[in-house]
């Protein structure tokens, strides 16, 4: 980066700035825990900004019963509550669409965290703010340090209480102001024993849990490290707006630079004491060149091996990539991180001509540091020991050398062919063309060898003395002079933009492999689909033996799938993978833990959930490679959420069934304690009048005798639905297929609703040369009877019913109407599933919702159909549609 980019305000920190204009500002009042005084702090600052003759509208404030809150709230206008019954209780909630309607300069809004009773606009109070800020209206908010969602598992580690409620932390991130209020905790624990906290008899059991003086002092600490981090994000945004040249000497920061020397370890180490002693953040930073690549193996486990040790200090991990001056790329990720001082491993002694090459990067650090502490950390061992200094490989391939060699040859005999033919004055540029064909081809090294290979030969073929290497004309001198500079810079630059696009290639043919892995999950619709998916990609992207392994019902780890098979692991990987899946960690080969195991395991995490282990091992028993733990990490991370799907999957499957049959179970002791009880309690009456009353007149004895009559018709019909409905779900129903005449079936079906049906007029629209029906007599009248039965319930007194029939080409539509309350559009095609009730209209019915199920059933066992249409256009009324057969003597038969 030039110093005129460092002196150019930053673009993303510029949109950042854009994006927040026309929004309200939010301030939150932040707070290590309740009752240290948040509510009282943002009300008294309230009251200075109404002083001023800011518009300030008490939004929502929950005081808890505290009278010096309550006291301060006075002389604020404050919002009317929302209403909301939550399982039969009265709750309040923000109104939020009175909020909006108001339009304050500043609302006041408490409990960032609170979770919204069901019926809200939206299930959090952060969700009410975030519309609240996006309407351009400032708000004031208060949060306690253990609402915050990333600190929420360390709170609940010192306090031993998880808190249910929280907020991400990109809600604190968009904070425009922090205020911190914190008070002594042996201050908190004397308003907590006086009541002003909590009522005194939680207080009790507070002081004795969440409010020991140790938990205070320890989320004391949090709150004030939270508010310190997003202060420091605020300056660094403010540094990058206005193109200020960091560090500024604020929070400390320390970055440590890792490379594959062995100084880097002990960098490593220096950068951890300083930042222990100074309470300071630290970064460990590698910067990837495309030399990288022809690092010697124990070179890249080395580089390997000390990222571990910096992430296994503590260290935040980052990298950088640069070409060229290396140190001027750390110095500008140094000042964009607002980082102080920068360590760094000292550097072996090189050869003279290796320094002519390049510079070390420590000392074009000491060089251009300006106002960075520069510290260098010598390897404790080194006892001056010059380092190695690698030329670059001639190529990944042997032929490199051999084919550098043709090229030259071949420039050479086209070289002579030219001079033959055509008027060249230099014919240099031939062998230029091959330094660059090289260079796209092989890389920077054989480029290199081309170009000394090309100058040597051009000096000994087509300068003069010709065939020897003496130069006798002083402007070929200058010729072969610019040649051989010309040739290395220009295959230099073609090897950087070679390894440029094979950088690009390999990036791409990673995500390819990402998309395409997780496409192969996402269709994936069971577990032993994914674990077959994920071994087999893992194992052929990587080109390695990959293995999965979970939690057996005996809570011990076994193997689900392996690429190739793989049923069982020996002692030590078990032992390694047992690690992994206890601590959440990384063990095995080439980690910390049992390094001497074959298998390298990664844990695959969703959340704080542990789904199961993941194991990569390599038919050479070699480390697995630093380039490959990206790809490795990312693959496992698509794992565990596709596992974590299909878990909650099958957990929503298993709650849904437990839901329905809860339902179920819950319908039919409805029906039961109505449907039957009720005819039940009718007969034992009206049979106990005819026992306890012999001299009753007969047209009394007669009533009570017709109302057992009828409930016992009642009571039969129930019992015969259940029974039908028992034997549809069975498959136990046997079909007594005959040809029929509807008109009599309507009327039989008639005669046995004659009580229910007395209160309606029934008109029956049967032409008398209607066909035969060809269906099952005793299945068919209960389906007439069970839509009468329905027609009657619902369709008001006095009014009519009506049973049409026609034939439809080889099928007879028999349809009945009524014109009760109707069914919904949306709600007819269910009507026939069981114990379903229509909610609009019919709801105000008893009845067990079995009856039209039933008759679904028996119409499709009969080779028919049924439907539910709205009889009238206002919506109302209601027919139902039978499509049955008709006899036909030649397939019937």
């Amino acid at each position: 980066m030039t110093p005129d980019a460092l002196m150019r305000p930053s673009p993303d920190a510029l949109l950042t700035q854009a994006a927040r204009i026309g929004r309200g500002r939010l301030k939150i009042f932040i707070g290590a825990a309740p009752g240290v005084g948040k509510t009282w702090a943002m009300l008294d600052d309230a009251h200075r900004k109404q002083a001023e003759g800011v518009e300030v509208l008490a939004a929502l404030i929950e005081t808890h019963g505290r009278a010096e809150t309550q006291a301060k709230l006075s002389g604020l206008p404050q919002l009317a509550r929302q209403p909301v019954i939550y399982k039969g209780r009265a709750l309040t909630e923000l109104d939020l669409d009175g909020l909006l309607a108001r339009r304050p300069a500043l609302a006041l809004i408490d409990e960032l965290a609170h979770t919204n009773a069901d019926g809200s606009r939206h299930e959090k109070r952060w969700q009410d703010v975030e519309e609240v800020l996006a309407a351009g209206i400032d708000v004031f908010t208060t949060l306690n340090i253990q609402h915050i969602e990333t600190l929420n598992e360390t709170v609940a580690r010192i306090t031993g209480v998880r808190v249910r409620e929280t907020v991400p932390d990109r809600v604190l991130e968009m904070a425009d102001e922090i205020e911190l209020i914190d008070i002594p905790p042996d201050e908190l624990l004397e308003r907590l024993r006086q009541g002003k906290v909590y009522p005194q008899d939680q207080a009790a059991r507070a002081l004795t849990s969440f409010f020991a003086k140790g938990n205070l002092t320890a989320l004391r600490e949090l709150a004030l490290r939270a508010a310190a981090d997003r202060v420091d994000a605020q300056l660094r945004e403010h540094m990058a707006a206005n193109a200020i040249a960091g560090p500024w000497p604020t929070q400390e920061r320390i970055l440590v630079c890792v490379n594959e020397s062995p100084a880097a370890r002990e960098a490593i180490r220096v950068a951890k004491r300083s930042a222990d002693r100074a309470r300071a953040e630290w970064i460990a930073l590698t910067v990837t060149q495309s030399r990288a690549e022809s690092l010697p193996e124990t070179d890249k486990d080395r580089l390997a091996g000390t990222l571990r040790l910096a992430e296994r200090l503590g260290a935040e991990l980052a990298t950088l990539e640069a070409e060229t001056d290396v140190a001027q790329a750390i110095l500008s990720y140094a000042a964009d991180r607002n980082v102080k001082r920068i360590v760094i491993g000292r550097p072996r002694a090189r050869p003279f001509w290796a320094r002519l090459i390049t510079e070390d990067v420590a000392a074009g650090l000491l060089r251009h540091s300006g106002r960075f502490e520069i510290t260098l950390a010598a390897e404790p061992d080194a006892r001056g020991t010059p380092a190695r200094w690698h030329l670059p490989r001639l190529g990944r391939e042997p032929l490199a050398w051999g084919e550098a060699v043709l090229a030259v040859a071949i420039a050479s005999a086209c070289a002579f062919a030219a001079e033959q033919l055509f008027p060249i004055a230099s014919l240099s540029l031939i062998y230029m063309t091959v330094v660059v064909v090289m260079a796209s081809r092989r890389g920077l090294g054989p480029a290199m060898f081309t170009a000394v290979l090309g100058f040597l030969a051009y000096n000994y073929l087509f300068t003069e003395p010709r065939y020897t290497f003496h130069v006798s004309r002083q402007g070929e001198l200058l010729t072969l002079g610019l040649f051989l500079v010309a040739s290395l810079i220009t295959g230099n630059l073609a090897a950087r933009l070679r390894a440029r696009v094979d950088a690009q290639a390999s990036i791409a043919d990673r995500t390819n492999k990402l998309y395409d892995f997780s496409r192969r999950i996402a269709a994936a619709a069971t577990a032993d689909d994914v674990i077959w998916a994920s071994v087999s990609h893992v194992a052929t992207t990587l080109r390695c033996e990959a293995v999965l392994l979970r939690p057996a019902a005996t809570g011990a780890l076994q193997v689900v799938g392996g690429f190739p098979p793989e049923d069982r692991l020996d002692v030590r990987d078990q032992s390694a993978a047992q690690f992994a899946w206890d601590k959440g960690e990384t063990a095995g080969r080439g980690s910390d833990t049992l390094p001497t195991a074959r298998w390298f395991f990664l844990p695959l995490v969703a959340g704080e959930r542990r789904l199961g282990v993941l194991g990569i091992a390599y038919a050479d028993d070699r480390l697995f490679a630093r380039t490959d733990r990206r790809l490795l990490d990312a693959l496992v991370d698509q794992i565990a959420l596709a596992l974590e799907r299909l878990r909650l999957t099958e957990e929503l499957s298993q709650t849904r069934l437990a839901s329905e049959t809860e339902r179920l179970r819950t319908a039919l002791l409805s029906s039961v304690s109505h449907d039957l009880r009720t005819p039940l309690v009718t007969i034992i009456g009206a049979a106990g009048s005819l026992a306890d009353a012999p001299d009753l007149p007969a047209a009394a004895r007669k009533d009570l005798a017709e109302n057992i009559r009828e409930e016992g018709e009642r009571l039969d019909r129930y019992v015969q639905n259940l029974l039908d409905m028992t034997r549809i779900g069975h498959g136990a129903l046997t079909l007594h297929l005959a040809p029929l005449d509807m008109g009599e079936l309507i009327g039989t079906a008639r005669h046995r609703l004659r009580a229910p049906l007395r209160a309606h007029q029934l008109t029956a629209d049967v032409p008398e040369s209607l066909p035969l029906v060809f269906s099952d007599e005793v299945l068919l009248e209960q389906v007439l009877v069970n839509i009468l039965d329905n027609a009657a319930k619902y369709a008001p007194a006095g009014s009519a019913i009506v049973v049409a029939a026609r034939p439809s080409g080889a099928r007879l539509e028999l349809s009945i109407t009524d014109s009760g309350p109707g069914i919904p559009p949306s709600e007819q095609a269910r009507v026939f599933d069981m114990f379903y009730r229509v909610t609009e209209g019919d709801r105000q019915r008893a009845g067990t919702g079995l009856g039209l199920a039933i008759c679904k059933g028996l119409t499709e066992a009969m080779g028919g159909t049924i439907r539910a249409e709205t009889a009238a256009p206002d919506g109302t009324g209601t027919r139902i549609v039978l499509s049955l057969p008709l006899f036909n003597p030649e397939t019937s038969a």
